[in-house]
């Protein structure tokens, strides 16, 4: 056993005699509670095809299946069997949803169909924008979260929910962290949940414990924690990568008041500390040993009751605070990483509201919901590094986006369905002695109709709008040389008059939904979606001037004979492409008979800078996925295989990727009452050898390899009375 694995071990005992102790006591528990079949159970067998609902597209509620939008639900039940270790992996099943994550970094960066970085995805988790932004040789734009807080993840691809503002022009990602409901079945008083995980290559291994109490019906509290350790992993050809590894402390609260008939006020809070080091020593490259801490607190007040038409409240505030350390612990001292021992910090605060309501009138057969709000935030970016280099890459400043929208839904009978919305975006910007603000109106219409009780068809077009960051408008200064006596490779020219994004989506939806196909209690769910967006004033980063030549002094001949070009360009702004264009196809479907399931989902995609007909970095690879299991033993058994093909052939000439790969994963899971799941799972089982993002990152040396072959299993188990 590795020492960090060995260290993990001791870190874990608590947690896991808790999971022990929890083991033993719910026991007596299960027989009385067998019969329970309550969406929050553990069980699967009553409620996989039990359509989900979602808020997300249009603030109002509706199944998933329903919704006239590219959007998907991730349960409890789908968080059961994927047992993530990253929230890469929560949506591993969905189509038009990538990850440009790195194995040296525990953090994720989003990417919806081909957009990501800079707030193009919207990322909320309880209520609350995570807006952290880093640059260098990586994404722009992380958050950091422990899959084991769940409750369950939405997405909505593509500009379809302009409703949550300025950034969504790429999509809207929430995640649900647990709460009450999910530990307590109605009519207990107090519960606990506890589940475990262990698994191999070079080891790693999670605990947690979550317990809540609702004395009356009037309020409850729920607590827990969670903690999670891995080593540095080996990838497909057994090789190690270097800093994979990594530890992850989470925390969580809530406090629920409900003061009066159809009122609920909530009390959030979200705690995540993470260690690990990023940077490739092996590949003698800076290495950074990174502390992050990452906290969310939030505050919210629902007001509904069937019988109030004009009244369906939602208000919310939070505030979130992101707050990275990075120590270098190597290799070699340069101007741009400073020495061994040098510190740097990157932090932003975020504070913002959310307010939205529904007021619903019938006029005859006709059906008509009036959603209307306003939200708000502010972003205070703070970087501190002696060597002036992160300052430079991520400069400080404040942005503040604000805005309003008004939806109209109008629904006749049960076939026909329209949408019309409009929202007002604006934003202010400062730092560095520049500034910029701009607003826009962004319309959205979406038509359907039912011709079949099974079918579905809609179409949508749809406008988003996305503020310039404030580091691709505020960057500034000379890049500093890799080594002394190397001057600048360039020089960062801020650009205050830099134009926000507008993307325009077109889309066309298929919804298909029917029960009871081929016998009696089964059901096919599918969506089908094809798209094209055109992203004006599209931003990215250009290199402009004259050739630069540099050669040491010393070296015989030179001057006045170059000895090397160290940059074809002097200068670096971030400016506006006119035009980019994205489309694609998107399919998920599964279809369920109870004692077997199949799952396929595909995504096809392709982007282009229109103006000089070149491929955009950010389009993902071209993927499918197979899904297939069985249900045995009076279905307390599922055994599930699926298979991942994956293929990329647009990558510009000079960046490293890897064309194609295939994956397998194998899934079983005993559930030998509604109370207790014992699983595990077998991930990459041919052992591939790939780099699951091949393209995204300004810097391709520093892409890592996912992992090999891996082996996990873990026990979860729920009590309470």
């Amino acid at each position: 056993m590795t020492k960090r694995a060995g260290d993990a071990a001791v870190r874990l005992a608590g947690v896991s005699i808790a999971a022990a102790g929890a083991i033993a006591a719910a026991m007596p528990q299960a027989a009385s509670a067998q019969q329970a079949t309550t969406q929050q159970e553990l069980s699967a067998d009553e409620v996989l095809m039990l359509d989900p609902v979602t808020v997300l597209a249009t603030r109002t509620e509706e199944r998933a299946i329903d919704a006239l939008a590219a959007v998907s639900v991730v349960t409890q039940s789908d968080l059961n069997t994927i047992m993530p270790t990253r929230p890469a992996e929560v949506f591993k099943y969905v189509p038009g949803v990538s990850f440009s994550d790195r194995g040296d970094d525990p953090g994720s960066s989003i990417n919806i169909r081909g957009l990501q970085d800079f707030g193009r995805v919207a990322v909320i988790v309880d209520g609350a924008r995570q807006n952290f932004q880093r640059s260098g040789h990586g994404s722009d734009g992380q958050f950091y979260l422990d899959p084991e807080m769940l409750s369950e993840a939405e997405v909505v691809r593509g500009p379809v929910a302009n409703i949550y503002g300025s950034g969504a022009i790429g999509g809207v990602v929430s995640f649900t962290t647990k709460d009450t409901d999910d530990i307590l079945r109605p009519g207990e008083r107090w519960g606990a949940l506890a589940n475990t995980l262990f698994g191999t290559n070079r080891g790693r291994a999670m605990g947690s414990l979550f317990g809540a109490v609702r004395p009356t019906d009037s309020y409850d509290v729920m607590v827990g924690a969670s903690y999670r350790t891995q080593d540095s992993y080996d990838n497909g050809n057994g090789a190690e990568v270097a800093g994979s590894g990594n530890d992850i402390a989470s925390g969580l609260a809530k406090a629920t008041f409900r003061p009066a008939d159809g009122h609920e006020v909530k009390f959030s809070g979200l705690t995540n500390r993470t260690d690990y080091e990023v940077g490739q020593s092996a590949a003698n490259a800076s290495a950074y040993d990174t502390k992050l801490q990452n906290d969310t607190a939030s505050m919210r007040w629902r007001y509904s009751k069937p019988e109030d038409r004009l009244f369906d409240f939602e208000g919310s505030v939070y505030w979130n605070r992101t707050d990275m350390e990075q120590i270098k612990v190597c290799c070699t001292s340069g101007q741009i990483s400073g020495t061994l021992g040098v510190a740097r910090t990157f932090a932003i605060d975020t504070a913002g509201f959310d307010l939205h309501n529904t007021t619903r009138i019938d006029t005859g057969s006709f059906r008509h919901a009036f959603t209307y709000g306003a939200d708000f935030f502010n972003d205070q970016v703070e970087t501190s590094d002696p060597t002036g280099a992160s300052d430079l890459s991520t400069p400080s400043g404040e942005r503040s986006v604000y805005g309003g929208f008004l939806q109209w839904k109008l629904n006749h009978a049960d076939w026909f369905e329209l949408i019309t919305a409009a929202r007002y975006d604006g934003y202010e910007l400062s730092g560095g002695g520049n500034s910029s603000e701009g607003d826009r109106i962004s319309p959205k219409i979406t038509l359907g109709i039912t011709p079949l009780p099974w079918l579905t068809v809609y179409g949508t077009y749809a406008e988003g709008y996305r503020a310039p960051a404030v580091t691709e408008t505020l960057v500034a200064g000379a890049h500093p040389g890799y080594a002394p006596g190397i001057p600048s490779l360039f020089t960062f020219v801020p650009n205050p008059g830099l134009q926000p994004e507008v993307g325009k989506t077109k889309e066309i939806g298929f919804n298909i939904r029917k029960d009871d196909l081929f016998s009696k209690g089964d059901a096919l769910r599918a969506k089908i979606n094809v798209f094209r967006n055109d992203v004006e004033n599209y931003i990215e980063i250009f290199t402009y001037g004259d050739p630069v030549t540099w050669c040491p002094v010393t070296f015989p001949g030179c001057p006045p004979v170059p000895l090397v070009t160290i940059n074809d360009y002097s200068l670096a702004q971030y400016r506006n492409v006119p035009e980019a264009m994205i489309e694609g196809f998107e399919f998920e479907g599964r279809y369920d008979a109870g004692a077997w399931y199949l799952g396929l989902t595909a995504q096809w995609m392709e982007g282009r800078n229109v103006n000089e007909d070149t491929p955009l970095l950010s389009i993902p690879s071209d993927r499918i996925v197979t899904v297939a299991g069985i249900r045995l033993f009076d279905r307390k058994v599922t055994l599930q295989a699926s298979w991942t093909a994956a293929r990329y052939d647009h990558v510009p000439d000079g960046y490293t990727y890897t064309a194609a790969y295939n994956l397998v994963d194998i899934y079983v899971g005993y559930q030998p009452n509604p109370d207790v799941l014992l699983h595990a799972a077998v991930t990459n089982l041919l052992d591939e050898y790939y780099l699951p993002n091949p393209v995204g990152q300004p810097d391709m040396i520093l892409a890592t390899a996912a992992p090999g072959l891996a082996i996990k299993g873990g026990l979860k188990i729920r009590f309470g009375g």
